[in-house]
């Protein structure tokens, strides 16, 4: 699939969050980008985030080696091979703000390349 398959029969908000998130991954390095049925999954060697729409936003998901305290996550932060697991609710691409794109650069920094 495409990303532009994967963008014509989503919900509208999708497409800017989506922009706004690789915007700023543009600016940390280079990533690939793999739509699937599910969401978006954000990866160096191995997954460091996911875009997965809802009902009323965009999950995105990135995984840390530390917990994250913090009120933009939304659940309970999963432990997992010795990280966790952080999830923040995006209703439009205004919502990424400079707290989320410094976890979401830490989370594509600590990845495998």
């Amino acid at each position: 699939m495409t990303i532009d398959d994967y963008f014509a029969t989503g919900p509208e908000r999708e497409r800017p969050i989506f922009d706004a998130v690789m915007a700023h991954l543009d600016t940390v390095g280079p990533v690939h980008v793999e739509p699937v049925s599910v969401g978006i999954f954000l990866k160096r060697a191995q997954t460091f985030a996911q875009l997965r729409p809802m009902q009323k936003w965009v999950a995105l998901s990135f995984s840390l080696r530390h917990r994250v305290q913090h009120e933009r996550i939304t659940r309970r932060a999963i432990p997992h091979g010795g990280r966790y697991y952080q999830v923040v609710n995006l209703r439009d691409a205004d919502d990424l703000d400079d707290e989320i794109r410094g976890w979401l650069t830490e989370a594509y920094l600590d990845a495998p390349e």
